[in-house]
């Protein structure tokens, strides 16, 4: 479903990407009430329908990171999206960063994720994201354990990959002692390329996040960080993150068709994560 050819020596790739975390994202803060869970119900019902059949006219093959939760409440939903060609990453099982879990629950939390997605969509995921963005000292050891290729949750870089550390030391007493490079590929992201904080209302015990910001403003600012890959790099990859049950709201799915539309014409290529994970690897061969 590639809607790129390969062979330009100059190539800025782009993976928009998706964390498909339906209900479980609500469920995971305390909030299983019927009006938060239909915020969540948005997305596998009607926003994912809508993605998919704007992706397949555009040709444009994505990723979509996905909560074990989420497969096994909406199978079905999930299901469509690998039959349309996209790629299928692991996002956890109920939602919950890492960074609160131990080694033991949080291993246990990958591998029921990696099973709910194999039945679901028949192939076992080689990509993770972590809930919240927020990993653990054991994660990166975990990930290489159970078989993933590469992780993308972390912000070490904006546009080009890298080799997730292990075995750091960080204190607030003493130099920061940093640990070596694994075999794990890290493709970086930033939250000023995620659509939540800029477009997502929510209401929490002690705060506010306002969200609904205008979603030209936000294009403006996302052709903006291509624009500059594109006049700085040779090569490199952008990513941005969307919510089905935000992006896919009227006046903000008319702006993702926007961006698409537009970083076709400027000349980027939209490949899935683990396409973008090989032409790096063949990169930084030897």
């Amino acid at each position: 479903m590639s809607s790129n050819p390969a062979g330009s020596a100059r190539r800025h790739l782009v993976c928009l990407t998706f964390d498909f975390d339906a209900i479980s994202g609500f469920i995971a803060r305390g909030t299983p009430t019927p009006s938060a869970i239909s915020r969540g119900e948005f997305g596998p019902r009607v926003a994912a329908p809508r993605l998919t059949a704007m992706l397949g006219e555009r040709g444009v093959s994505t990723t979509w990171f996905v909560p074990g939760h989420t497969a096994e409440t909406f199978p079905e939903a999930v299901a469509a999206v690998a039959r349309a060609g996209h790629e299928i990453g692991h996002h956890g099982w109920k939602h919950v960063p890492p960074a609160t879990l131990s080694r033991d629950d949080e291993e246990r939390e990958l591998t029921r994720g990696i099973a709910a997605i194999e039945r679901v969509t028949g192939t076992r995921p080689t990509g993770y994201r972590s809930p919240s963005w927020d990993l653990s000292p054991h994660s990166i050891e975990l990930m290489l354990r159970h078989g993933f290729d590469y992780d993308s949750s972390m912000m070490g870089d904006d546009y080009t990959p890298y080799y997730a550390r292990q075995g750091d030391v960080i204190e607030l007493e003493s130099a920061a002692r940093f640990g070596a490079k694994s075999a794990l590929v890290e493709m970086p992201i930033s939250w000023s390329t995620d659509d939540a904080p800029h477009f997502e209302f929510m209401r929490y015990p002690n705060a506010i996040r306002p969200g609904n910001m205008n979603a030209g403003l936000v294009l403006e600012n996302w052709l903006a960080d291509f624009d500059y890959l594109q006049r700085t790099l040779d090569w490199g990859v952008l990513t941005y993150t969307c919510h089905p049950f935000i992006i896919g709201r009227g006046h903000r799915i008319l702006m993702l068709e926007q961006l698409v539309d537009t970083l076709l014409a400027r000349g980027a290529r939209f490949v899935r994560m683990d396409e973008a994970v090989r032409e790096f690897r063949a990169r930084t061969a030897g």
